[in-house]
């Protein structure tokens, strides 16, 4: 049977504030060259963050000299950015009421593939100026083969019945376009949007062994899961970085998809 679309995943998509804090302090924040180059090709100030989360790209994006405004549709979530000086309005980006504003530009980390494609076009393009940016960006992990390995036997004993697998990569092709593809097709659809252009910036982290397990109960799946099973992942995962050292280097390439509001 197919994979179910990941905006068809609701309950996956409003989970995350499970533990915001944990969230917050264990996701990985965005290169410094990627925001600067979001806020100086934006035609203004005034940032729209779709699925802002705690904050995490809105407070980088404040600090590159944006106005930034959330939509979030966890309110633990949305509580956290606020806490930060974020202002956020707890919705769902589809059916968000904007109240007549509009902005400069349309950025989402780390949580369009949440979003209705079709419907997600149609509502950056309702709420950008003209000229305006629309900015998708992901970090996506390309770790070492041997260690990718050793996780996904983790997985496949753990949850042998996972419908995704954290780390199988596609084959056939890179993957980004897992991202890049549904979001391409709706903007096609919109009729909004001008060219897409794709940036590309890689850098790298190094994760000790409790680095790690802080974060993987934050990924998508994960905060659902009953807490025998996330006590017996987190364990093999611990245990295959007690295996290299107890610490890791893994790789990203942090991956935009940018287009002009028509």
């Amino acid at each position: 049977m197919p994979t179910q679309p990941s905006h068809e995943a609701r309950q996956i998509a409003e989970s995350f504030g499970a533990d915001a804090d944990r969230y917050d302090r264990a996701r990985p924040r965005y290169p410094d060259a990627l925001i600067a180059r979001i806020a100086r090709t934006a035609p203004g100030p005034d940032v729209l963050d779709v699925g802002t989360g705690t904050g995490i790209a809105a407070r980088q994006l404040r600090e590159a000299g944006c106005i930034v405004h959330g939509v979030e549709v966890d309110a633990r979530m949305a509580a956290l950015a606020r806490r930060y000086g974020i202002e956020t309005d707890v919705a769902g980006f589809e059916t968000w009421d904007s109240a007549g504003r509009t902005f400069d530009a349309v950025v989402a980390a780390q949580t369009w593939h949440w979003i209705d494609p079709s419907a997600g076009a149609a509502k950056a393009a309702s709420v950008l100026r003209p000229g305006g940016l629309l900015a998708l960006f992901w970090n996506v992990w390309d770790p070492d083969p041997d260690l990718a390995e050793a996780f996904g036997a983790v997985y496949r004993e753990v949850l042998p019945d996972l419908p995704f697998k954290p780390w199988a990569r596609p084959s056939g092709r890179d993957p980004w376009r897992l991202f890049f593809e549904p979001a391409e097709a709706g903007l096609r659809g919109s009729g909004a949007f001008g060219p897409v252009d794709h940036w590309f910036y890689e850098w790298q982290r190094t994760y000790t062994r409790d680095e790690w397990l802080d974060q993987v109960p934050t990924s998508g799946g994960h905060t659902t899961l009953p807490q025998p099973q996330l006590d017996a992942l987190l364990a093999g995962i611990g245990a295959a970085v007690d295996a290299v050292g107890g610490s890791f280097v893994l790789r990203y390439t942090a991956v935009a998809l940018v287009s002009d509001r028509q």
